[in-house]
């Protein structure tokens, strides 16, 4: 019989013989997820071998667990027998993070256990500690200091975006709802929230070259997250390049860089800082880049690459405070982040990179030069006829136009716009799989496209 694989939460030891290495792959399973399985017995490509087992060797597994894992976990040690075959498992979890083996810290990474650095073991107590404490802990700002502005604006933004139920809501009912209060008082989370007291720091800046040295302009905004998003989004829209194009009969104003990946590059950077220090948040423009920094470093132990190209679970440093943002949709889904960034920037042909540090996590957007953003759109447009023109009857459809079909069955009446948000695709993508899916006969425009709606026809 075979097991299956390895995974990040289950290691397989051909024999009690390697109970050293089985206590590595407990304590970094542990630090990376809080629970998991070892069985003695099975090849790591998971066939079942068996062993011999008894007493003594179950009280072997069980004493080295006890001397080698601090801190002390119970774990549960039993013999099973699978067709037959004779194994260990050995089933874990704990909550007291970090843990060691023999004095040494692990982590996990895929199925294999990684000794940790000193530099990622501070980070780790410092991590946890904050994760516990920081967000219920009672502020000194108290609940009638709310602004109540943000909380009605927060209301208003969650309802209209079917995240909350329609109501008559007040900012006291809202903060309690959500766990943001501590007797008269807003516990942290709530103050960097709603707080009125300016409990979040944002510097921008505008720089004339790609270094931190002549600036054309600089500002610091101190006021609560919910505003400050706004403000954020506002002041790199209104300083990055935008240029008109006609798309069907409507002038569209594109910018150089996705509006929603920008806005989800500032929602991720405030719902996974860290709070409790005297950092700040910070936006430099500069001709060839945009950088948006955070203060503490990555959230999780994962990569983003990890994030882009699997379906990870989001690690989430701030739960409240996620909360709050995925409710009003300035986070789309919790641990899809990056995977929509990278989509968005890929169809808009805009590379990006970022930079982790133990203080920080910045997000480097790189612009286009205007010489290279007029040969683009050229080649771009050039590409669109080449499109238009060579559209064939045959209904196979690729990815992009599968998605956009599948929706306008659904609803005839969305918009370019909220087909572009729905698939992370930019609104000339969007038009050219419409016109693509137009020459395939599969729907057609009724009425303006201010007040019209699709008919789709059945594909055969």
């Amino acid at each position: 019989m075979n097991l299956g694989k390895e995974t990040e939460t289950l290691e397989f030891k051909k024999t009690t013989g390697e109970l050293r290495e089985a206590m590595i792959s407990i304590s970094s399973i542990l630090n990376k997820h809080g629970v998991g399985a070892v069985y003695f017995g099975v090849k790591p490509n998971g066939d079942v071998v068996g062993q011999d087992v008894s007493e003594s060797s179950l009280r072997d597994v069980s004493r080295l667990v006890y001397e080698s894992i601090k801190p002390q976990i119970y774990p549960v040690i039993q013999e099973e027998v699978i067709e037959g075959r004779h194994v260990i498992k050995v089933e874990f979890h704990g909550e007291d993070f970090p843990y060691s083996a023999m004095g040494r810290y692990y982590l996990r990474t895929a199925d294999e256990d990684r000794e940790v650095t000193p530099s990622e073991l501070r980070q780790f107590f410092t991590a946890n500690e904050y994760k516990d404490k920081w967000e219920k802990t009672r502020s000194e700002i108290l609940l009638k200091q709310a602004d109540k502005k943000a909380v009605k604006a927060f209301c208003e933004k969650a309802v209209s975006v079917g995240r909350l139920t329609e109501g008559r809501y007040t900012a006291p009912t809202i903060l309690k709802r959500f766990g943001l209060v501590d007797g008269d008082y807003l516990t942290n989370a709530g103050n960097v929230l709603f707080g009125n007291s300016s409990p979040v720091t944002l510097k921008t800046a505008i720089f004339a070259t790609d270094e931190k040295l002549t600036f054309l302009d600089m500002q610091m905004y101190e006021d609560n997250i919910l505003n400050l998003l706004s403000l954020a989004e506002t002041y790199i829209l209104k300083n990055i390049n935008w240029r008109s194009e006609i798309i069907g009969t409507e002038r569209e104003e594109i910018p150089e860089i996705p509006t929603a990946a920008i806005r989800e590059v500032l929602a991720n950077s405030y719902a996974h800082a860290v709070y409790n220090s005297n950092t700040y948040h910070e936006i430099c423009i500069h001709p060839d880049k945009i950088t948006i920094y955070s203060p503490g470093t990555f959230a999780s132990t994962y990569s983003p690459e990890d994030y882009i190209s699997k379906n990870l679970p989001s690690s989430i440093r701030n739960v409240s405070i996620s909360k709050i943002l995925y409710l009003n949709k300035s986070i789309e889904q919790f641990g899809s982040g990056f995977k929509r960034i990278n989509s968005l920037c890929k169809d808009a042909n805009v590379k990006y990179s970022y930079e982790i540090s133990e203080n920080g996590f910045m997000f480097v957007f790189f612009r286009k030069t205007q010489t290279a953003a007029s040969q683009n759109d050229m080649m771009e447009s050039i590409f669109i006829e080449s499109v238009t023109e060579n559209v064939t009857e045959n209904v196979t459809l690729n990815k992009t136009e599968q998605s956009v079909y599948s929706l306008l069955v659904k609803n005839p009446y969305y918009t370019r716009k909220e087909l572009g948000n729905a698939t992370s695709k930019t609104v000339r993508t969007i038009q050219r799989t419409l016109d693509s899916l137009r020459k395939k006969g599969l729907v057609e425009r009724i009425g303006s496209d201010r007040s019209g709606y699709w008919r789709v026809k059945e594909k055969i």
